[in-house]
């Protein structure tokens, strides 16, 4: 079963491959990106990022999903040497890692829910887990920035997260935390490979943020691989980047 639904401002696709999968299934995942939605939508007045941001809420009322998430954003920004905060034009916007971390936590849902193939992605960001309905690795295209019609590569993956940061959708979104003033046009998409989509989300978002430079922070993080693109056209890809690129003859 497959569907896709409007939350969060972006579709959500789940592909349940496991036959035993109900419409309340879907229902019970959607219900928590819904949840996350209202909780973390910068655009949503009420919702608990929004009241912070107004200062209606004091900190030690924050609930434990937003202690979770300031945490976590905290640990990212040490992790990037500060290419990662959350905090900025006088405001919280926590997404460019809410997203990552809600899809991990739905695919926790899935699997409590006993599914062991499936697939889950939002906005272009996905986690897989184990077959597809060919009993094998996932396939995830990575589209040409200047041309989303294109696949320039595609990819096998198994029990991986994929996240692809760029400014060819959604404009120039993500900046440099250290330089708030200059926008990003050295790079115009990087890929990310990581162990689940959370960790390979947080990084993609970061390593973005370092422009022509973020491709050497993916390299020399273990168990990542990373693809990026500058606005010339050119790919750079990590040492073991090639391992997940599939032949055409294997694309089916």
């Amino acid at each position: 079963m497959k569907q896709t639904r409007i939350l969060m401002g972006m579709p959500i696709t789940i592909e349940i491959i496991d036959d035993f999968a109900t419409a309340k299934d879907f229902d019970q995942v959607y219900d928590y990106f819904e949840y996350i939605d209202n909780k973390f939508s910068v655009y949503k007045k009420e919702s608990e990022i929004s009241l912070i941001n107004a200062d209606k809420l004091n900190q030690n009322k924050f609930s434990k999903d937003m202690k979770e998430i300031f945490k976590l954003s905290e640990q990212t920004k040490k992790q990037t040497s500060g290419y990662f905060e959350i905090y900025h034009n006088s405001k919280y916007d926590p997404s460019g890692l809410v997203k990552g971390w809600a899809i991990l936590n739905a695919t926790k849902l899935l699997k409590k829910l006993g599914f062991k193939n499936f697939y889950t992605e939002a906005g272009g960001d996905i986690q897989v887990v184990g077959k597809n309905k060919q009993g094998k690795n996932w396939v995830i295209g990575i589209r040409n920035p200047f041309n989303d019609q294109e696949i320039i590569k595609t990819l096998s993956i198994f029990d991986k997260g994929v996240a692809t940061s760029g400014t060819y959708v959604r404009g120039q979104h993500i900046y440099n935390p250290k330089k708030k003033k200059s926008t990003i046009t050295n790079i115009v998409a990087l890929t990310v490979i990581g162990p689940n989509i959370y960790e390979a989300d947080r990084f993609a978002t970061a390593a973005f943020a370092m422009g022509k430079t973020g491709i050497n922070f993916i390299e020399n993080l273990g168990g990542f691989e990373g693809y990026s693109i500058n606005s010339k056209g050119i790919a750079t890809l990590t040492s073991n980047f090639e391992k997940y690129i599939l032949n055409h003859a294997q694309v089916y």
